[in-house]
C-alpha cells in the first residue's frame, strides 16, 4: 500500500468531514469547506492529508500560537486517521509534517491537547515523543 502526503486542498472537505465523524465530531461539509478556506487563507495555519491513491485516509491541522507568558508553539488542532488505516504510522508521519512546518517557521515546540477520556490517544502521543505537561479544564463562553 502506497501512502502519499500533501497539503490540504478545497476538494478534501468531504473526506475531512467524514473522517471527523469517526471521532464523534459532527461537521457538515459546508462548515468544513469554510474552515478549510480559513486554513488555506492563513500563513499561520497548516494542514496536511495522507492519501492511498485518491482516498484521503488521514489529516492533520496545525497552527502557530503564542502566549505572553511563554514561548511560541505550534498546536495540533486536529489529527484524524481512518479507523481502517490506523497503526500503520500514518499519524506519526502527519505529525512529522507539522514538525517540519514548525521548524521552517522557527518554532521549537509542538503542542497537542487531548480529551482525558481518550487514553489510547494519550499512549499514541507519548509514543510519538510528546511529554505530558499538565492537565486542565476548558471553559467556553458562547456569545
Amino acid at each position: 500500500m502506497q501512502i502519499h502526503f500533501r497539503e490540504i486542498i478545497e476538494d478534501d472537505v468531504e473526506a475531512l468531514a467524514q473522517l471527523s465523524l469517526q471521532f464523534g465530531y459532527t461537521v457538515l461539509v459546508e462548515e468544513m469547506r469554510e474552515r478549510v478556506a480559513q486554513v488555506l487563507a492563513r500563513k499561520d495555519h497548516c494542514g496536511f492529508v495522507a492519501c492511498v491513491g485518491k482516498q484521503v485516509v488521514g489529516w492533520i491541522h496545525g497552527f502557530y500560537t503564542f502566549r505572553l507568558e511563554s514561548e511560541p508553539f505550534v498546536e495540533i488542532g486536529g489529527l484524524m486517521v481512518d479507523e481502517h488505516f490506523r497503526r500503520q504510522g500514518i499519524g506519526q508521519q502527519l505529525i512529522e509534517r507539522v514538525k517540519t512546518w514548525a521548524a521552517v517557521h522557527s518554532v521549537r515546540k509542538v503542542r497537542v491537547r487531548c480529551n482525558t477520556t481518550r487514553t489510547a490517544t494519550h499512549t499514541f502521543y507519548k509514543k510519538a515523543g510528546f511529554a505530558e505537561s499538565k492537565e486542565q479544564k476548558v471553559f467556553d463562553l458562547h456569545l
